[in-house]
């Protein structure tokens, strides 16, 4: 089974206790639903989520929901960025 690595930024990784979590999903599965199950064992970490989403290294410009994993390796959960 594949393994997805979620990277963890500022306030989420601050709500987790950790920088990164490897958590294990199947193909065709959604990001969302990956996720879900990142929330279900780190209910902390649900607000963060609205944060802005990078996949291998690009912003997700779909929702979560939309995204069909295949052999994708690292999420990461970037806070919210600000200034000029």
């Amino acid at each position: 089974m594949p393994r997805l690595r979620v990277l963890l930024f500022a306030t989420a990784r601050e709500a987790v206790g950790q920088s990164e979590l490897e958590v294990p999903y199947r193909r065709g599965q959604t990001l969302a639903e990956v996720l879900a199950e990142v929330v279900a064992a780190h209910p902390r970490l649900r607000p963060h989520l609205r944060h802005r989403l990078a996949l291998d290294g690009e912003f997700l410009e779909q929702p979560a929901s939309a995204v069909i994993l295949s052999s994708q390796k690292e999420v990461a959960i970037l806070p919210p960025f600000s200034g000029g």
